[in-house]
């Protein structure tokens, strides 16, 4: 019994508690309210209308204009050296000297026998005069008349072969001063003075590249072709090669020549562009990027390329509405140039795309600008 009575008094106890606070007119405590979700910051920039060029970009790899490789056209040994390894030289100068007295001593020696056989052809001709006089007068008959005529062909014949040997011996004296053919830049000296070279031996004396005009050769996909052939009909089309790195501009030039065939293994055709290269920045067996530039693209929408997106559906971009809401826009791309991307559908000049902080964002998402630079 006691322990009824002492839960029913614990219950009324508890009972006249609630009624009390129920009755003091204090509202229970509100739940805490639900934070929105804070803005992502990111970087937008606002897409313009400009003018574009058309370029497609490939590897290059520069290529002298014309390379020489110096030889002896005669043996015997070098004498002198005209110039320094690395110089540049123009054409004609006296770049080796071979030793020239071996080929003096056969000149002087056509020489004498062309003055001796002279002597024997101009007594043949007074023979033959004198006996043409016997002859009219039949103190001779036709047949001796005809031996002595026959002699003085044969002197004749001498000395045309006496001539022969004297232009020759003087040729190979000639080619005992070695000019270059071309002017352009020496490389390594491969045979020093005082080696003794052969006549067109296996190995230059000298290699000389010619770099003033100077070529660049890349290849391009060949679907590219057909608008390249075109567009050459139409006008030169202009390459600009840069260094590796895109920083620096090497020099301007035009596309001269287009490889007759495609190659199977990689799709590609090989292309070579001209350049003056006066200032010689470009230098044979470097790499470099070329950029061919097809036509110049006016008044298209232009926003940088880091602010194009690739999804399932192709590529996008997200569009900051007024609201600072984003919206994922899909987009039609129409080229690429030097970090600028052409939007030639679905977006338009003045609005707002995200550049950076895509991945920190959804469809819908609010952000804030940590910067805009207006424009590309």
């Amino acid at each position: 019994m006691r322990t009824g009575n002492s839960i029913l008094c614990r219950g009324a106890l508890l009972a006249g508690v609630l009624l009390i606070g129920g009755c003091s007119g204090k509202e229970p405590p509100a739940a805490p309210a639900v934070k929105a979700p804070a803005a992502v910051p990111v970087v937008a920039v606002t897409a313009v209308k400009k003018t574009l060029p058309l370029r497609l970009r490939a590897i290059g790899n520069v290529e002298a204009y014309t390379t020489v490789g110096i030889k002896s056209r005669v043996d015997g040994p070098i004498v002198s050296v005209g110039f320094k390894e690395g110089d540049d030289v123009v054409k004609d100068q006296v770049l080796f000297e071979i030793d020239p007295h071996p080929l003096q001593s056969q000149l002087r020696q056509a020489q004498a026998a062309l003055q001796r056989d002279e002597a024997q052809l101009a007594n043949a001709r007074v023979q033959t005069r004198r006996n043409e006089e016997m002859l009219k007068k039949n103190f001779i008959s036709k047949d001796a008349y005809d031996q002595i005529k026959t002699s003085e062909d044969v002197y004749l014949a001498t000395v045309a072969v006496d001539q022969a040997a004297i232009h020759s011996a003087q040729l190979q004296l000639d080619h005992c001063t070695i000019r270059a053919p071309i002017a352009g830049r020496t490389g390594r000296i491969l045979v020093q003075e005082g080696n003794l070279v052969k006549a067109n031996d296996t190995n230059p004396l000298v290699v000389i590249n010619q770099i003033s005009p100077i070529y660049v050769s890349f290849s391009v996909p060949e679907q590219n072709l057909a608008e390249i052939r075109s567009r050459m009909s139409l006008s030169p089309l202009s390459v600009t090669a840069t260094a590796r790195d895109g920083d620096e501009a090497l020099g301007t030039g035009q596309l001269t020549f287009v490889d007759n065939t495609v190659d199977s293994a990689t799709g590609t055709v090989r292309l070579k562009a001209t350049f003056q290269n006066e200032d010689k920045k470009l230098w044979p067996g470097e790499f470099v990027t070329a950029l061919l530039t097809l036509k110049e693209q006016s008044d298209v929408v232009v926003v940088p390329s880091q602010a194009i997106q690739n999804g399932p559906q192709g590529p996008y971009v997200y569009l900051i509405k007024d609201d600072m809401t984003t919206e994922l826009r899909n987009v039609v791309l129409g080229g690429e140039d030097d970090g600028e991307t052409i939007v030639a559908r679905n977006l338009n000049a003045g609005d707002r795309v995200v550049t950076e902080g895509q991945l920190r964002i959804v469809p819908g998402a609010k952000v804030s600008l940590r910067a805009d630079t207006g424009g590309p």
